[in-house]
């Protein structure tokens, strides 16, 4: 039996595993957690909106049933692809196929005070330290003398998750403040959305910028496009306008950048840190090596620079090679190159409050907020966490105000 190695356990190593026939491979899933992530709602992990256990899910009891899947918890530090093994943190392991499924982190841009300083949104454990980070905050205002830099929260990039969190938490600096912190002037807590280019929602239509800025400023967001970090020190983010805004908090969600691994060649790193792979994710210069979800850089004809680091792409890379790879392996040679389509995208900017692009429509408003929520629902992987989150949802929206404001933290 063929051993195939997985790199990494997220939207595309998990539907890869999924797909494959049972009990036809030897299955090895190496991850550096032990639980998949379902990183669209990390937003509301660290606006106090859902527990973290319910966008969180053991990979060990995804594969329970699966007695052709063991799992190792590692960090991968290179390939070998001369001897086709991988070495890890913990040993090596052979392998006749690997597939790398590291995902992405959170792009600074190399600077090292940005990224010592802010928060990133890239994990179930970095959403549960923005929690903290934010409530420890409020906490602060009630007995520090220097106040300016606490009432300030910045996020940093307008995409989907930016515009989803400022939502979130002006809707806690309106609902939550003044019932749990009646000593604090909530009108002088301020949430600033941050954005290199012109408008909120780059990658989205004209429609979904407009009304989605719009949507924020009516809140009370205080929006600021074409401005670009120069850095942040902890106390103060300085931008390139010349303008500087005193903060505590700052949650940067302004790119991203490959997970990569050594052992791959230099000339099929691409920009970004991703791995070049042609129409079937076959790694450029390895045998036996293939790359999917944002860590692959796949060029079509529809998609020249390569396909968008987004959900359903990962999704579909890991069930085309699925297919591909049992037909490689039984030599049946019917190989199905990959293309995505883009079925739309969405963002949520607040309660009843949403934009949503499809390829034959364009909604906003209540109706883009129940498509939003029915939509996130359905891809969440458990019914247990479905019906958990759907409770949690519709708690908040008839009292506004969700009980899950936890600081969990080593006080030493």
């Amino acid at each position: 039996m063929k051993k195939i190695v997985v790199i990494g356990c997220g939207f595309g190593g998990l539907q890869f595993v999924k797909h494959l026939k049972k009990d036809k491979f030897d299955i090895l899933i190496i991850d550096k957690i032990n639980h998949h992530q379902f990183p669209p709602l990390f937003y509301q992990v660290a606006a106090s909106q859902i527990e973290p256990s319910t966008v969180s899910f053991p990979i060990r009891k995804i594969f329970q049933k699966r007695n052709d899947v063991r799992v190792r918890l590692a960090k991968v530090n290179s390939v070998n692809a001369e001897e086709k093994s991988i070495d890890t943190s913990i040993g090596t392991f052979a392998y006749d196929y690997l597939v790398i499924a590291t995902g992405a982190r959170t792009n600074f841009y190399g600077n090292q005070q940005v990224e010592d300083n802010s928060l990133g949104l890239k994990s179930t454990y970095q959403a549960i330290n923005v929690r903290n980070f934010i409530l420890m905050n409020f906490e602060k205002l009630l007995y520090e003398n220097d106040k300016e830099g606490l009432y300030n929260i910045v996020i940093v990039g307008a995409g989907p998750t930016g515009v989803e969190m400022a939502g979130a938490f002006v809707e806690m600096k309106r609902e939550v403040l003044p019932k749990d912190y009646p000593n604090i002037d909530s009108t002088k807590v301020n949430v600033y959305l941050l954005e290199g280019g012109p408008s909120t929602l780059p990658n989205m239509s004209k429609f979904a910028q407009n009304y989605s800025e719009k949507y924020l400023r009516s809140m009370g967001v205080i929006v600021k496009t074409n401005v670009i970090v120069n850095n942040y020190d902890g106390d103060k983010i300085t931008l390139n306008n010349g303008e500087a805004i005193r903060s505590k908090s700052v949650v940067w969600s302004a790119g991203i950048m490959a997970n990569n691994i050594g052992g791959i060649p230099k000339e099929s790193i691409v920009r970004g840190g991703r791995i070049k792979v042609d129409r079937m994710n076959r790694v450029e210069g390895l045998a036996d090596v293939f790359a999917i979800g944002d860590v692959a850089y796949m060029e079509t004809e529809k998609y020249p620079k390569g396909h968008p680091q987004v959900a359903n792409v990962a999704i579909g890379h890991g069930k085309n090679l699925a297919k591909n790879l049992w037909n490689i392996d039984s030599e049946k040679g019917n190989l199905c190159s990959y293309e995505y389509r883009n079925l739309g995208a969405m963002a949520t900017v607040g309660r009843n409050k949403a934009v949503v692009d499809l390829p034959f429509a364009k909604f906003k408003g209540r109706f883009a907020w129940l498509i939003w929520m029915f939509l996130h629902l359905m891809l969440i992987l458990s019914v247990r966490n479905k019906l958990i989150v759907f409770i949690n949802w519709a708690w908040n929206y008839i009292t506004k105000n969700s009980s899950l404001r936890l600081i969990l933290k080593d006080q030493d």
